[in-house]
């Protein structure tokens, strides 16, 4: 019996009314499939991400951190998406910061070659990973250290291999995450690397400011962590030049690119400094808790207030309506198996009805509300006498893209027209 080989970009026939792959899309083939959201070529529920909204984040982004002469390098363990990557480092990003070895090497095989793991390197099998990894003499990795033991730990296993690991001093607080609570720890940690001369090279320093809620501690945290810099600058502590200054999740970026690039320009410390900022979710952007964070920043900081519109949320979630057993409760195909519960639950953003009802998607009613969820259903609290229909289809929006994104192995990218013109794959 002959068997057919499906090719990269070639659609199973079997499967094609399901909207279905049998290999993933090359990126020159995906405009050619002629798929279209509305015309339910797509199996939902679907993530789906908006061509417009991408290419307008990215732009944004850039833009703002040229305005304050730092580096970007963005989180990837968001998307853990690839091609989205390579977008991100076309735009200029500095680097792809992620969180664990397995993401490091995903990113490395797909051709990232400089990658800030703000985490720490723990245990012989993710030292090995990277240790292989560094056999590329074309891959540049940063890694963050707070204790004279994983100090020791991995000075050991590099100076074994004969390799040279380049570290971050990561600066914490009391009841915080990881990260140097005071002196004392300070000087195990730098005692520790004085131990490992050929194996580790202290590269510079690394804050997670999001563990602190308030935006004058924020300030406060930062200052700490400029002056420990500054500290060791003077002492000659470093190994590396320009010294890294790395902070900024997405929630206080504008306030880590004040803060640090008023530290670098003012050139009290006494070494060349390289900031790097490390936002993620603001490719993508949401309604929820990063949409507040950047009312904040439109808000107060004067060159987002001389950008055109902020961040645009670009990820939504599709499903249809699948049934309406109650005058106020709709039952959407969507649940915790698909989108994000963590920070908020899915908004209803759009209404379309694809037989017989608008030719263009509408906004959705204000009062329409998920009320719960469960693992493949939603709760939509409705009104009597609304109109909705079993079959409809509704666009949500999404608080924290972080987990909405490693729910979904392929992501279609849409243009105005709701038509699939890219294909974006996960490798989480």
């Amino acid at each position: 019996m002959h068997e057919t080989k499906y090719q990269p970009g070639m659609i199973d026939p079997v499967n094609k009314a399901m909207g279905r792959m049998a290999a993933p899309l090359a990126p020159d083939a995906a405009g050619e499939v002629g798929w279209r959201l509305l015309d339910e070529d797509l199996s939902l529920p679907a993530a789906v991400l908006y061509e417009d909204r991408l290419a307008h984040n990215l732009d944004w982004m850039r833009r703002f951190m040229g305005e304050y002469g730092v580096q970007l390098a963005p989180h990837g363990k968001t998307t853990m998406a690839p091609k989205l990557f390579a977008r991100q480092l076309a735009e200029g990003a500095w680097g792809i910061t992620l969180a664990t070895a397995h993401q490091t090497a995903a990113a490395h095989a797909h051709g990232v070659r400089r990658v800030l793991m703000a985490n720490q390197l723990v245990g012989r099998r993710n030292m090995e990973i990277i240790a292989d990894l560094l056999q590329d003499p074309e891959f540049e990795f940063f890694t963050l250290v707070d204790s004279a033991e994983l100090v020791d730990q991995l000075g050991a296993f590099f100076h074994k291999r004969g390799q040279r690991l380049n570290v971050l001093m990561e600066i914490g607080v009391t009841g915080g995450r990881t990260g140097v609570r005071d002196a004392a720890q300070q000087a195990a940690v730098l005692g520790a690397l004085q131990r490992w001369p050929g194996a580790l090279t202290l590269a510079g320093v690394e804050v997670y400011e999001g563990v602190v809620q308030e935006e004058e501690g924020v300030r406060a945290f930062l200052r700490r962590t400029v002056a420990i810099t500054r500290e060791l600058a003077a002492a000659g502590a470093f190994g590396r030049q320009p010294v890294i200054l790395s902070g900024a999740g997405s929630a206080w970026y504008d306030v880590v690119a004040e803060e640090f690039s008023q530290a670098a320009q003012g050139g009290n410390i006494e070494a060349p400094i390289e900031i790097v900022l490390r936002p993620g979710c603001y490719l993508t952007h949401d309604v929820g808790i990063y949409r507040a964070a950047q009312d904040r920043i439109l808000a107060g900081n004067p060159v987002a207030q001389k950008m055109r519109e902020g961040l645009l949320p670009a990820l939504q979630l599709w499903a249809y309506v699948q049934s309406i057993p109650e005058p106020g409760r709709a039952i959407i195909g969507l649940g915790k198996r698909d989108a994000a519960f963590d920070a908020g639950l899915p908004i209803p953003a759009r209404h379309y009805r694809p037989h017989g009802g608008t030719t263009a998607p509408v906004d959705a009613p204000a009062h329409w509300k998920i009320a719960g969820m469960m693992d493949q259903h939603a709760y939509l609290e409705i009104q009597a006498g609304d109109d909705l229909r079993v079959g409809d289809m509704i666009a949500f929006d999404i608080s924290h893209p972080c987990l909405t994104f490693d729910k979904w192995r392929h992501i279609p990218v849409l243009d105005r027209q709701y038509r699939v013109i890219d294909i974006v794959q996960t490798f989480f």
